[in-house]
């Protein structure tokens, strides 16, 4: 298990980050910690919990302390009581080795799919009042989640199956009206380091139709429409492992576009496809919108297009009645900017 935020702080905070850790896991009612700012403890606080999701019985801690005090006495508040942790231990950690056995033997990259596809068959994203949802026990014990929960539940699962795996945060920002703090993942597959956010296609896609549309980006990729991170995280510079690339479905050429428009409306499938011709510009849109209309209409088809502008991915679905509006455009993870 990778201990990667520790391993970023200075030997002082360390002692901090280590005092917090074994009194949580200990599950006592109070410790003491080395005296340090109020943002500086909370920082490491947040830490432990992104380095270990196994810790999910407590999100919140008051703190008291003595003028002159080194320490300070920490008071963690803890969502269940003692008898109720510890069953819930139990089951997370049967779910967690019950998930992660049929894909033991699996390559990196197949363990990652498989992660990936079991949070977006089985998660729904959900704004709750409930504190779980932030923790693993929303997503691997009640199937819904935010995107730290989820973060944290990919995190758990690539620690069971061996996969260098850490949780990247970025900021809110109100500007963009971004309300909320992000996390997804960071995973080194075959000694690359790719950016994954399963929470964001999770919110796209749906059970029968999964996106890959944040699935091993690099870091140009992904912060088109990502804030940048709070804490240091590894560069992400690979882009030929992003997912659409490697199944042959990110294009440079209309005629591309054209011949899988065709396939796909005589199958009676759904198209989804990476455009990676040049800038997805406005008029480049229009020209693709009217090469794949042109395809469904020798089917006697229409095309109905969900556009993810910032990535450039295009989901098509051919429909036999002619959609109200032939494109929506689709805004990954929307709860995450609401109130």
């Amino acid at each position: 298990m990778e201990a990667y935020y520790f391993n970023q702080l200075n030997k002082i905070q360390q002692s901090a980050y280590h005092a917090i850790k074994t009194g949580l896991q200990s599950l006592a009612p109070s410790f003491p910690v080395p005296r340090h700012r109020d943002r500086e403890l909370a920082d490491i606080y947040f830490m432990i919990r992104m380095d270990c999701p196994e810790i999910f019985y407590s999100v919140k801690y008051k703190y008291r302390y003595y003028q002159d005090s080194s320490t300070v006495e920490m008071m963690p508040e803890y969502l269940f009581d003692k008898g109720k942790i510890r069953d819930h231990q139990k089951a997370m950690k049967a779910r967690v080795e019950k998930l992660a056995r049929p894909a033991m033997k699996y390559t990196e990259p197949e363990k990652e799919k498989y992660i990936h596809d079991f949070i977006c068959q089985n998660v729904r994203y959900d704004k709750l009042k409930k504190p779980y949802s932030h923790e693993i026990i929303g997503p691997l014990g009640q199937g819904v989640s935010v995107c730290e929960g989820i973060a944290k539940a990919v995190k758990i699962l690539c620690d069971a199956l061996g996969i260098w795996c850490i949780i990247a945060l970025s900021d809110a920002n109100p500007e963009k009206n971004i309300k909320y703090r992000h996390t997804w993942n960071i995973l080194r597959i075959n000694g690359q380091y790719y950016h994954l956010d399963a929470t964001f296609d999770n919110t796209l896609g749906n059970p029968s139709e999964i996106r890959y549309d944040y699935f091993n980006l690099n870091d140009k990729q992904l912060f088109r429409d990502h804030e940048p991170v709070i804490w240091k995280v590894p560069a992400c510079g690979d882009g030929d492992h992003f997912y659409y690339k490697e199944k042959k479905l990110s294009f440079t050429k209309t005629e591309d576009v054209r011949k899988r428009s065709a396939q796909a409306v005589k199958k009676g499938k759904t198209l989804i496809f990476h455009w990676r011709g040049g800038y997805l510009t406005r008029e480049v849109l229009m020209e693709l919108l009217q090469i794949i209309e042109e395809e469904a209409a020798k089917r006697e088809r229409h095309a109905k297009v969900y556009l993810n502008w910032s990535q450039a991915v295009l989901q098509v679905v051919f429909e036999k009645e002619k959609p109200a509006e032939q494109l929506t455009y689709e805004e990954a993870n929307e709860g995450e900017k609401e109130e």
